[in-house]
């Protein structure tokens, strides 16, 4: 992050939005319960809801990570399959008060103005998520959450070379360089600083490091002036004890985290457009999380070893149905569920493999799009095997 800004002000400007966005949802209703969907729709603005929605993936999967036993066998085809059934059919049911929800809301808009102000730091944060080394399709998992400066990094993710993990190092080196070849895609701060504006009052300057705590100039000035010599001689005096050093300047206290509240959809009132998540609250059931387990090869393998699905619908994770949402469907989740049902209504996997490869793709122009369509694909072969 550029030292131009101050972490505690980004901090403390993102715990106030989410106690402010929070007190407009939950204050009428202190019991009041968020669902996946109500969180992609919680504010409107799509960076926040998409930061929420990753720290909960996250969470799910250190949930998955907890069930381990030295007692047993965890590595048993059987038990992995029946696992991750159960997570998916967790992921389903999530429910968030404003104890659990403010705090993530709050770090959304922290991570969303850093991004903003330095999109290296957003890359190093939100797609390597420390790794030492990773590999494009790796990388590429976390692009589904970023929706500021996103055509910046999916360009650099689709320049690099396959399969092959790259180190961290190396990595940022070449993102920076991209980006200064780039610059001109880029948005400026000031976009997100607006937008955030409209929810509560906020400045560029306002994050800015305050100008007496950078340093001063001033101290050669007072050397240009030279000082008449005293005429009394200086006589040696005893040395005198050394003085006591200087107490160390206390650091400025940061206020106490608030957690950060959510927007509700009464903290959007004024958004004409339809947000992902008013589309997504038209569906019945909230799909799972289990996607983000993707980039580990546990949860990949078990992807691979799921067994025959009933329903499209149903088998669809939530980070899956959000990529396909996003990718395929251009952002229109009615679109995307006309076509899963339609797909789900077929009577064979050649039929329905006919309507994603000609119907489907000359309709959207699913050019490049070949890691989701073969995603769908696989999901169909499944449900038909």
């Amino acid at each position: 992050m550029k030292d131009k800004y101050s972490q505690p002000k980004l901090e403390e400007y993102g715990r106030r939005l989410a106690a402010q966005l929070c007190e407009r949802h939950f204050g009428p209703q202190p019991g009041a319960l968020l669902d996946g969907p109500a969180v992609l729709r919680f504010t409107p603005v799509r960076q926040l809801n998409l930061f929420v929605v990753q720290q909960l993936l996250a969470k799910w999967t250190e949930e998955m990570a907890n069930l381990r036993s030295p007692y047993f066998d965890f590595e048993d085809a059987e038990v992995r399959q029946a696992l991750t059934q159960f997570m998916n059919v967790l992921s389903r049911r999530i429910r968030l008060g404003r104890e659990a929800f403010e705090p993530l809301l709050a770090r959304a808009v922290t991570d969303t103005l850093r991004v903003a102000a330095d999109p290296v730091v957003g890359f190093d944060e939100k797609l390597l998520h420390g790794r030492a080394a990773a590999t494009k399709e790796q990388l590429l998992e976390g692009v589904r959450y970023i929706d500021v400066e996103k055509p910046l990094f999916q360009g650099f993710l689709e320049s690099l070379p396959s399969a092959a993990a790259v180190p961290r190092a190396e990595l940022l080196k070449q993102f920076r360089q991209y980006q200064e070849a780039n610059y001109q895609t880029l948005h400026p701060l000031e976009t997100v600083v607006n937008e955030l504006s409209a929810l509560l009052p906020l400045s560029e300057i306002d994050l800015r490091v305050e100008e007496a705590t950078l340093p001063s100039p001033a101290a050669p000035a007072a050397v240009t002036t030279p000082v008449a010599p005293q005429p009394e001689p200086v006589v040696p005096a005893a040395p005198a004890p050394p003085a006591p050093a200087p107490e160390p300047t206390p650091a400025p206290t940061q206020p106490e985290p608030v957690r950060p509240p959510v927007a509700a959809e009464a903290s959007a009132p004024a958004a004409t457009e339809k947000p992902l998540y008013e589309k997504l609250k038209t569906e019945r059931a909230t799909p799972p999380l289990a996607e983000t387990l993707r980039t580990e090869r546990t949860a990949a393998t078990l992807a691979e070893k799921a067994p025959k699905v009933e329903s499209l619908r149903e088998a669809i994770s939530i980070n899956q149905r959000f990529g396909f949402i996003n990718e395929l469907f251009n952002g229109e989740n009615m679109e995307y569920h006309a076509a899963i049902q339609k797909l789900d209504a077929m009577p064979d996997a050649a039929t329905a493999r006919r309507y994603v490869q000609e119907d489907l793709a000359q309709q959207y122009g699913w050019v490049r799009k070949e890691e989701h369509v073969n995603k769908l694909l696989r999901l169909i072969d499944r449900k038909f095997e």
